[in-house]
């Protein structure tokens, strides 16, 4: 049997994209990282963890792979997001009635912001 371990995202800058990561999800460093790579898992409990691993290629503007982050208030994690270095992506691909926000983090890696309050 296999199980999801971690997933893996390429950055141009690893120490950049751990502050963001960590600021975006509080999750922390699972070890001592260096300029190439660090995986992050959450603070405390169980969770997927996500490593940041240097990279050279350029991003893509439909990725294959993303991440969808859930929110209860999908608006105020956006805006918190944003401050952070979150920027809105113009994404192309919206359905006529999504219930996702797409933003790319400070390298450009694109990511969603799903809605999951009650409706």
């Amino acid at each position: 049997m296999l199980t999801l371990g971690t997933i893996v995202l390429g950055v141009n800058d690893v120490a950049l994209a751990t502050e963001f990561w960590h600021a975006a999800l509080g999750y922390v460093p699972r070890e001592r990282g260096d300029e190439t790579w660090v995986t992050l898992a959450p603070a405390s409990g169980p969770g997927a963890q996500l490593s940041l691993m240097l990279s050279e290629t350029p991003v893509q503007e439909h990725p294959r792979i993303h991440l969808d982050l859930y929110a209860d208030d999908q608006d105020a994690e956006v805006e918190r997001l944003i401050s952070l270095g979150a920027q809105r992506v113009d994404w192309d691909l919206y359905p006529e009635d999504p219930d996702f926000v797409v933003l790319a983090d400070p390298d450009g890696n694109r990511f969603c912001v799903i809605d999951k309050s009650p409706r």
